[in-house]
């Protein structure tokens, strides 16, 4: 088994190999939050740089409420020609392109709207950029399980050739499933059961709107990391009720916005030593939701860099699809690469992208450096993502502050632009 292989996922779909792109918020919609030559010229490029799956970026289901401004949202209204355009332009090389399909709750910028939504009222506390949550009334998250399953419908009929339902990272789906998050006392709130029932009303929502042979996947935090939070045996609970339903293949991912395990950098120090070894950061947990689902596709996402332990760890049955997302932005033909054998490595920049090196364990005062080591490593891949979307190469000159600096006023533009429409 290794990265060239097919996947057959339990719907009857065929993915022509074991790359996949994971999703990647790109930013790049108009002020309308429609699609755009520019996400067309990115797709493009990532399709024919030989990805058996590519996941979009966050597909809001609700203009209401985004992760930010940029988001493309697709639901009753949008213009269906443009989501057409787009997925053409995705799938030139024959691969998949999959629709991943959100709501942000909580974590809606003040910039987009002073007044998100969430089960409850425990509100996210970095620097300001978020308002109080007001809890969703019982009519209101019936109205989310709809608006996702049109969402998926709209994006069928846009070419998408999947949908993947974002559960992770402290979203709207993932703050229900955090008793961090979700203090309710009805039945969307208290045991485990009840924290679920919103994601698997959703991917039931989904499935009826798609049909049987329209692959449906869910990214799945293994774990918030944080003390009284979604739990790994949580986790692994809920993953064996998403195969139950019929979902078609599981990501597993880890962490939120607090305490950001997705975007590990280099000075975090409390990452496993036997996962840094093995470089995928969720791959431990992986194996435990391989007992638990059996043949119920997986993908890890999250620090492969290396042909070697990513033919491994397909090998050994831990993972069925490797999911890469910061490597795309530098060398977006690194799948064909790969596959070709042409390279056996991939570039990891994170390691001088960073403020304060040395400086930062376990102080809590160096708080603000590791929200920019944090934003400004992100925003390295934004800029990266913007060049791309223009026709233009990667730039790999670009500092951690400096990157910090052009992603939050890119985004204070993009927001302004949008409330001005």
């Amino acid at each position: 088994m290794n990265i060239s292989n097919q996947l057959v996922l339990p719907c009857g779909a065929t993915l022509p190999n074991r790359i996949c792109k994971a999703a990647m918020t790109e930013g790049l919609a108009d002020k309308f939050d429609q699609p755009t030559e520019a996400l067309n010229r990115l797709y493009q490029t990532w399709s024919e740089g030989g990805a058996g799956l590519l996941i979009s970026g966050n597909i809001m289901v609700d203009r209401r409420y985004l992760e930010r401004a940029g988001n493309v949202v697709i639901e009753q209204g949008s213009d269906i020609n443009l989501v057409k355009q787009w997925t053409q332009s995705a799938t030139l090389n024959g691969n998949h392109f999959w629709a991943q399909i959100s709501h942000p709750g909580r974590q809606c910028p003040r910039m987009v709207n002073l007044h998100p939504v969430s089960p409850s009222d425990v509100q996210l506390d970095m620097i300001g950029n978020f308002g109080k949550p007001t809890p969703l009334l019982e009519t209101e998250i019936e109205q989310i399980i709809e608006r996702f399953a049109t969402t998926a419908r709209i994006a069928k009929e846009g070419g998408f050739t999947g949908v993947q339902i974002h559960s992770a990272h402290g979203y709207l789906l993932s703050q229900f499933l955090s008793p961090i998050t979700n203090k309710r006392s009805d039945i969307w709130g208290g045991s485990i059961e009840n924290r679920a029932r919103l994601l698997l009303a959703v991917v039931r929502a989904v499935r009826d709107a798609v049909g049987p042979a329209f692959p449906i996947a869910v990214k799945l935090n293994s774990s918030d990391f944080q003390k009284g939070g979604f739990s790994h045996e949580d986790s692994v609970k809920v993953a064996r009720w998403l195969q139950e339903v019929g979902i078609d293949l599981l990501e597993v991912s880890g962490g939120t916005y607090e305490k950001t395990k997705f975007l590990t950098t280099e000075e975090e120090d409390d990452v496993r030593e036997s996962t840094k070894h093995r470089e995928a950061f969720f791959l431990e947990y992986a194996e435990t939701m391989r007992e638990a689902v059996g043949d119920l596709p997986l993908m890890v996402t999250g620090g492969f860099r290396t042909l070697e332990v990513m033919n491994e760890a397909l090998e050994q049955n831990k993972t069925d699809m490797i999911g890469l997302g910061r490597p795309f932005c530098l060398v977006p033909d690194f799948p064909n690469k790969l596959l070709n054998n042409q390279t056996k490595s991939l570039p990891k920049p994170e390691s001088r992208l960073v403020l304060g090196k040395g400086k930062l364990s376990g102080n809590s005062s160096n708080s603000l450096i590791r929200a920019i080591n944090t934003q400004g490593q992100a925003g390295y891949f934004y800029y990266q993502i913007y060049r791309l979307a223009a026709g233009k190469l990667p730039k790999d000159n670009l500092g951690v502050f400096s990157s910090f600096y052009k992603h939050l006023s890119r985004d204070w533009y993009k927001s302004i632009a949008r409330k001005l429409a």
